[in-house]
């Protein structure tokens, strides 16, 4: 199992390092994001849908559960779990119905699900180190091993 933590200063620099990410994820593949408010878990989706060249611009997925975005290739969907609390709740947002085989899925607050998440799961903790710069720890994947910001 692959572990490996980069450092970026900038958003700019989270995006890029998540663009390189998006371009070496597989249909199937699960991406499930820790870390706290602010951390920088959008931001990073944002440079996922930019490696997996989707036109779409990405936002927050707070007030909707999901966010799907669809291009010529890979679909991403975009999954916010803050208000969910159980596997009920989990359920009823509909989550088991979406082509995981065919698409990408990007959990934020993934520590709220983390009994549903697949044994394949690539974790990626964010942590804020100050207003721009973050800690991001990859894991579960030896795909990413030789990545660099």
């Amino acid at each position: 199992m692959g572990r490996v933590t980069i450092y970026t200063a900038s958003s700019a620099q989270t995006i890029r390092l998540a663009k390189q990410v998006g371009e070496r994820l597989c249909a199937g593949d699960v991406i499930a994001y820790f870390g706290g408010l602010g951390a920088g878990k959008t931001t990073f989706t944002r440079g996922l849908a930019e490696g997996l060249h989707l036109p779409d611009v990405v936002s927050s997925p707070t007030f909707n559960i999901v966010q799907e975005y669809h291009g010529d290739g890979l679909s991403l969907y975009h999954f916010d779990m803050y208000r969910i609390n159980s596997t009920w709740d989990l359920e009823s947002t509909g989550f088991y119905d979406y082509p995981r085989e065919e698409s990408i899925f990007a959990i934020e607050w993934a520590e709220n699900i983390r009994t549903e998440l697949p044994e394949d799961a690539i974790c990626i903790t964010m942590e804020r180190l100050s207003d721009e710069e973050r800690a991001i720890t990859i894991e579960g994947d030896e795909r990413f091993a030789d990545l660099r910001n």
